[in-house]
């Protein structure tokens, strides 16, 4: 696979040094070189782009106001590489989802090891590609395959397995995902309700404005609460009736 590549830094020797380590590496295809964004949002409209190293702090358009206007895009926008000299800005690469994220000076090595996290991100969206009509398919960033979950992690797309899904745990902008044998919960940039419509309803059951749970993982229930494991999750006011109907199958 080759993915195509821009490079766009204010600093001539930056970007000089980006398009060079691009060159020298063999899955990565130079298609253009830009030393502001505005430049390179322009040049975007005439070719189809896979991946862009983009600097942030630059004049008139930076690179995180670039990468907002390029998410709107949606599954079809080009993934970026933040390059920056600046580690302030690494929550706010996080959310206009990133892939991963450079600090200058960087060496040959660390630009290879982003570039094969993009690579590998590429790879795992084409062998997850859904035959379903792109209007109707879900985001690349929580798409249901078969019996897994590819969600967003730490600037990473994570195959994660339903059947190791404990529950989730919605916290405003982020859910955490709790999963069977591991304490350490996934945290990932998306909403709750965003998962509960990808979630297969059969399995999964929003029970709280906070929780999904999994419901061959619940051990234990009352009319107003479940337990998983060693956590107990009580059942919101408005999810008590359809709770109620997976209740009454216990009894």
């Amino acid at each position: 696979m080759i993915l195509n590549c821009i490079a766009v830094d204010d600093e001539p020797l930056a970007l000089g040094l980006v398009c060079a380590f691009i060159e020298q590496t063999p899955f990565l295809k130079l298609t253009g070189r830009y030393s502001s964004a505005v430049e390179a949002l322009v040049g975007l409209q005439d070719q189809k782009v896979d991946l862009i190293f983009l600097d942030i702090q630059m004049p008139n358009l930076n690179g995180i106001e670039l990468a907002r206007v390029l998410d709107s895009r949606g599954a079809n926008k080009p993934r970026i590489i933040f390059t920056t000299a600046y580690n302030q800005f690494a929550l706010e690469g996080y959310k206009v989802d990133a892939l991963d994220y450079l600090l200058k000076p960087f060496n040959y090595e660390e630009f290879l090891h982003a570039a094969n996290k993009a690579l590998s991100y590429a790879e795992l969206l084409q062998r997850s590609t859904n035959p379903a009509p792109a209007a109707t398919a879900a985001p690349e960033e929580h798409r249901i395959e078969d019996d897994y979950l590819f969600l967003k992690i730490e600037y990473q797309l994570v195959r994660i397995a339903l059947k190791d899904i404990l529950y989730i745990e919605g916290l405003k902008d982020y859910v955490k995902i709790y999963l069977q044998g591991t304490e350490k919960a996934l945290l990932s940039l998306t909403s709750l309700k965003s998962l509960e419509e990808k979630l297969p309803s059969k399995r999964f059951m929003r029970v709280h404005r906070s929780f999904i749970v999994s419901l061959d993982k619940i051990n234990s229930i009352t009319r107003n609460a479940l337990q998983i494991g060693k956590i107990n999750i009580t059942v919101g006011d408005q999810y008590k009736d359809a709770f109620g109907v997976f209740l009454s199958k216990w009894v």
